[in-house]
């Protein structure tokens, strides 16, 4: 029977298709009529991104998010789809970007020292940008299960890792660095960006920032250096 929800409150095609329709158009009234404010799915980005943040992931409800947001229901349908899609997208776009940073930094010019300074920095500059998203990747993957879907969060930290490594390759192809251990000046790279993530998260009366960051990076590259190993 067209307009009636079956048993179980399941909603036979023909209504779940005008259902659809039906909330399509109330996302495209509401997405035009507050532009000022943004737009509402920007507007539930932001929202869900404080939610979880600030309350985890598994006990934020849609209602709060849409609540939070100043939208109605079927407009988070209609671009998220549920929750599970607006968290999704949140972890799709900061990583999207992360992913366009790596591979620019094929294209940097400059020695391999300067190329690993950028792509660091850059790097660490997305973090401070994002750290709201960062927290909750950080909750998720780290912390107990939330019921949150799967996100490949590994490719991304892997990708970033080769390109650190493909560096380090170069700078020893080129008499740069030292002849040595990829893997080992990979680690030490990484585990001083993942220190001042870190710090930051958890101790920010402490943090480093991009300064300080590069400062202890260098330290690290006069360690590696080619010039040190002739001395040594």
């Amino acid at each position: 029977m067209s307009g009636t929800a079956g048993v179980g409150g399941f909603i036979y095609p023909e209504d779940k298709a005008k259902t659809m329709k039906r909330d399509r158009r109330m996302a495209g009234r509401k997405n035009r009529a507050e532009p000022e404010n943004g737009s509402a799915s920007q507007r539930l980005l932001a929202a869900a991104t404080d939610l979880f943040t600030q309350r985890g992931y598994a006990a934020t409800t849609v209602r709060e998010i849409v609540g939070a947001a100043g939208v109605t229901k079927p407009v988070l349908y209609y671009y998220f789809r549920n929750k599970e899609g607006i968290y999704l997208e949140l972890m799709r776009q900061a990583f999207a970007r992360l992913d366009e940073l790596i591979s620019d930094s094929i294209g940097d010019r400059g020695s391999a020292t300067q190329k690993l300074l950028g792509l660091c920095d850059r790097v660490y500059t997305l973090f401070m940008e994002n750290v709201k998203v960062a927290r909750v990747m950080y909750s998720i993957y780290y912390g107990p299960q939330q019921g949150a879907p799967f996100f490949d969060f590994d490719s991304y930290h892997l990708k970033f890792q080769e390109a650190v490594r493909g560096l380090i390759q170069e700078g020893i192809r080129k008499g740069e660095f030292r002849k040595g251990n990829p893997e080992d000046m990979t680690w030490a790279i990484l585990g001083a960006i993942n220190v001042a993530m870190e710090v930051h998260l958890g101790h920010i009366e402490l943090e480093l920032g991009r300064e300080g960051l590069a400062r202890v990076l260098k330290i690290i590259f006069q360690g590696i250096s080619a010039e040190k190993g002739r001395r040594k």
